[in-house]
């Protein structure tokens, strides 16, 4: 098969593609995705793509493998990035990494790339399962480095397209593979945050283009105002740093859109806020839909799960009922939910 292999410079990309090259089945081409955003790096720091891209290159260069640059900028800011931004505008949690794979490594690149490859790899941790007629996503075998959460959007079709050639590896498995193959990157710290902030901090991002506007942080069960923040849209429920406050610690537990209030809650008064039932809405069933009972579901990129009951309202709005209350649910942040290790897809809180 023609595989084309995404690679972003970091060490769990580099050493899938090593792995296809050393099992010689299939005839690979590397692709380094360029979505880093032109006007934000130039004024927020320095970019750090030319590093990645170096990194890539030598890699492709020690296995023998061809390596070509695809320029997404524009389909990533229309795709992901103003996703992102309306999302906070309106007050709710994005979950940009999840449109990146669904939209971008497995949309704009292969409608770029059209029918030339017959598989997609990536350097995720997670695992493919083909069935009689469907492919069943499982995850990685590192519930730490588990990266299915990232990948529940996925359609059938796309899934069916998907190489993970690491999901069955403890990331110190990777890190010795890595060694073996004396890859430049081996020493290379694992990327954090956003995919398509690099470097830049996260708040310095949301500020180029959201701007800033004071308002109160307020203390939910005294109504007194603790302290002031730059805008509602730089904070997100559940959020215990960068707050600025004393005598804590503190959490956002709610934002006043309107009146412009953060709203935190004490970490002696935390467990008032915690909620065990919510609903969700525009469902991505990778395979199959879930039953209604024996499920377990994610509601962040952690190894943490909750057993849950997920109840279908009409076509396109569930209620879940979690055995553990959790304080973080959050508006917009995704649910993933599973079937033992299968990862069945996710859905978005409403």
């Amino acid at each position: 098969m023609n595989v084309a292999v995404l690679l972003s410079g970091g060490v769990d990309s580099s050493v899938a593609l090593c792995l296809l090259k050393e099992r010689g089945e299939h005839k690979l081409t590397a692709f380094y995705l360029k979505i880093w955003l032109e006007d934000e790096l130039a004024y927020l720091g320095d970019c750090p793509w030319e590093e990645d891209l170096r990194y890539a290159r030598e890699v492709c260069d020690a296995a023998g493998v061809p390596l070509e640059v695809v320029a997404l900028q524009q389909e990533y800011y229309d795709r992901v990035v103003r996703y992102t931004l309306d999302e906070l505008k309106a007050g709710r949690t994005p979950s940009p990494d999840i449109f990146c794979n669904q939209r971008i490594k497995f949309g704009a690149f292969v409608e770029t790339v059209e029918q030339s490859f017959d598989r997609i790899a990536t350097g995720h941790y997670g695992r493919i399962i083909d069935g009689d007629t469907r492919s069943h996503l499982y995850k990685g075998v590192d519930p730490v480095k588990d990266q299915t959460y990232f990948l529940s959007h996925l359609s059938q079709q796309q899934l069916a397209r998907c190489l993970f050639p690491i999901g069955h590896l403890m990331k110190h498995e990777v890190r010795e593979l890595a060694n073996r193959y004396d890859l430049p990157n081996r020493q290379r710290a694992d990327s954090q945050g956003i995919c398509f902030l690099g470097k830049i901090k996260f708040n310095d991002f949301v500020g180029y283009h959201l701007g800033e506007k004071t308002g109160a942080i307020v203390d939910r069960a005294s109504g007194q105002t603790r302290g002031e923040h730059r805008g509602y849209w730089f904070h997100t429920i559940g959020q215990r740093k960068g707050l600025g406050l004393s005598q804590g610690p503190w959490y956002v537990v709610g934002k006043d859109i309107e009146q412009n209030i953060v709203y935190v809650a004490h970490g002696e008064r935390l467990p008032t806020e915690t909620r065990d039932t919510f609903q969700v809405t525009d469902a991505n069933w990778i395979a199959r839909a879930p039953n209604r009972r024996g499920l377990t579901v994610k509601l962040r990129h952690t190894e943490v799960v909750y057993g849950c009951e997920l109840i279908k309202n009409d076509d396109d709005l569930f209620t879940v009922r979690l055995d553990t209350p959790d304080a973080g649910v959050a508006s917009g942040q995704f649910t993933v939910f599973y079937d033992g290790e299968e990862c069945l897809g996710g859905a978005k809180i409403v």
